[in-house]
Formats: structure tokens, sequence, C-alpha cells
């Protein structure tokens, strides 16, 4: 891809406040036609990371640019060319749904048949047309969270910061606006957060895993899934023979072995997603050691999560890509 399509660009990213680090050296890329989920237990770090992009939060350290523009120095262009959902929408309630878009608009520089054009877009997009008359009071939350992406879309955007833009929906609703994130996408960058797991395992080209403010993961869903498989052996052979051998296997990581009854050694790694049963039987014959157990144990997205965020974080910079 061109330079033009990085729409995301944070390096190193840090926000302090009086009592505690929110940020600490977030470093992370998202790229047009990308749709990234920003996840992470309450507290991590994912409204902090949505408000500096927006340029409502100044950084404070670090390089953030939002469609090539500096949020610090160069926030006006960089608002231009974003839509913003926060996690609690900010509606007049007393307004009909059309005329807040239209205040909304103007507020954007829409005037004349060009905003009237926008409004309509955006209310079919969002399933509001039906409702755009409507007194927003009458309206459930969840149409009310829809407004809120209504209106982040007026502008037409090419990047989109949504948070929790799936929280409050019922699930006809929730389906709807993952069909439609998953449309806009194709042309935008998009990163939202979420709780949803299953939904931004199904969405997500690509996730961000907060915890404590620092980046745990970030890969595709099936990706950490399957770096997350570990592979179990029980094999029979002296404990410092086993070690060495499975040391030397050049694709595990995260290596345990435990002390069985009757000269049994119980061995567990991580293969970063390669199967390697055929390797571990191979050497167990090469050294003629009996294996009672050989089996590859996959987690699922849910629990690939968990282990990712249960623990203290480690930093992590895969999200960094090099320039296309």
């Amino acid at each position: 891809m061109a330079a033009a399509d990085l729409l995301i660009d944070v390096d190193n990213l840090t926000r302090r406040f009086p009592r505690c680090e929110a940020l600490g050296g977030l470093s992370f890329q998202v790229r047009r036609g990308e749709i990234t989920g920003l996840l992470g237990p309450n507290g991590s770090g994912k409204t902090t990371t949505l408000r500096i992009l927006s340029c409502y939060l100044a950084p404070s350290s670090g390089r953030v640019k939002v469609a090539g523009f500096d949020v610090t120095t160069r926030s006006l262009e960089a608002r231009r060319r974003t839509g913003y959902l926060p996690e609690s929408v900010p509606l007049y309630l007393e307004m009909r749904v059309a005329e807040y878009l239209a205040y909304r608009g103007r507020l954007k520089g829409l005037r004349g048949p060009r905003l009237a054009a926008r409004i309509r877009a955006v209310t079919d997009q969002c399933g509001l047309g039906d409702d755009a008359r409507r007194v927003m009071a009458t309206l459930s939350r969840g149409f009310r969270q829809r407004i809120g992406l209504a209106d982040s879309l007026l502008n037409e955007p090419d990047v989109l910061l949504l948070d929790e833009p799936l929280a409050a929906l019922d699930p006809a609703q929730g389906q709807a606006i993952t069909a439609l994130l998953r449309e806009l996408g194709r042309e935008r960058a998009v990163l939202f957060s979420t709780h949803a797991l299953t939904e931004a395992e199904q969405l997500c080209d690509r996730v961000l895993i907060l915890n404590n403010g620092r980046l745990a993961a970030a890969d595709s869903p099936v990706r950490l899934v399957q770096t997350a498989t570990r592979l179990q052996a029980e094999i029979h052979a002296p404990r410092e023979q086993v070690v060495v051998a499975m040391v030397g296997l050049p694709e595990a990581e995260d290596l345990k072995f435990e002390n069985l009854s009757d000269g049994w050694i119980a061995v567990s790694m991580r293969t970063g997603g390669a199967d390697l049963r055929e390797q571990v039987a191979a050497l167990a014959q090469t050294r003629q050691w009996p294996v009672r157990e050989l089996r590859m144990l996959s987690r699922g997205f849910a629990e690939t999560y968990l282990r990712l965020t249960s623990s203290p974080p480690r930093i992590q910079n895969p999200a960094r890509r090099p320039p296309a």
C-alpha cells in the first residue's frame, strides 16, 4: 500500500495523569481498508487512546498522526478527516434526529444541498431513515448509539474512531451495525473499542489487546489463537536429556517440564502456530524414548484474550509495520 494509506500512526505514545500512567509506550499503525479492534479490561487505556487520536486529549509524549497530520501540531486537519463516536453519545434529547444531524453537520462545515444529501445518506446507512423526524428523547439507547454513529459519518471521514459502538444494541441492531462497519472499513481505517469478543473475532482484520496501558498483543484473531496453541507430551526419559532436546526445537517457546511418576516427564510448549508433533515424535524415536501422550491444545479467542490480560503485560510492538 502507498504511504497515503497509512491513516493512523502511533509511536511510543504515553499519557500520564496525576495519579497514574494510563498509556506507556504504545505503538501501532492502522491502514486504509483495515478494521482494527481495541480490546482490554476496563482501565486498560482504550478510551484514553481514542480520545488522543480524536484530538480531545493531548499526549504526554510520543508521536501520533491521523490521516498524515500530527494531532498535537495540526489537530484541525486531523479532525476534519476523522469521525469520532464517544462511549457516551452527547445528544440534545429535545431535538429531532434530522434536526440534530443538521446542527452537527453545520458545525462540520456542511451547508445547503450537500448537508441535506449527507443527512439522507447517514440516516439510511445507520437505519434511521424512518425515525428521522422523531424526538431523540423518545428513542432507546440503542437508537441513540446509531445517531452518534451517523454523526461520526457526516463529514465522510477517512478515519473512524468508535468507542464501544456495539454497546446497548439488541442482537438485530448489533448485526446491522457490524455489517455497516464491515462496509465502511473497505475504504477507511476503522479503530473501535469493544468488550464483545465474538464480534471482534468475526469483524476485525487485527486486534490490539491492551493491558494496564501497554500493548499485550497485536495480530489477527486467527493468528493470536494459533500462536497460543500449545503442544503437550509425556515422555519416559531422563529429564536433563528431554530438556536439552526440546530447547533445541526452533519454534518452541515458553517450555515447561514437570516430573511425573515412574520416570515420566510432562512437556508443554507454545509453538507459534506450528504443529511440532512430528518433530517431537522423531526426536523420541531417534532416542528410543517411549511416548504416551502427544497432542496439540488449542485455545479459543476468548481464552487467549483472558490469558493475555490476566498477567502483568509484556510490551510488544508487532503492530508497527514497515512501509508497504
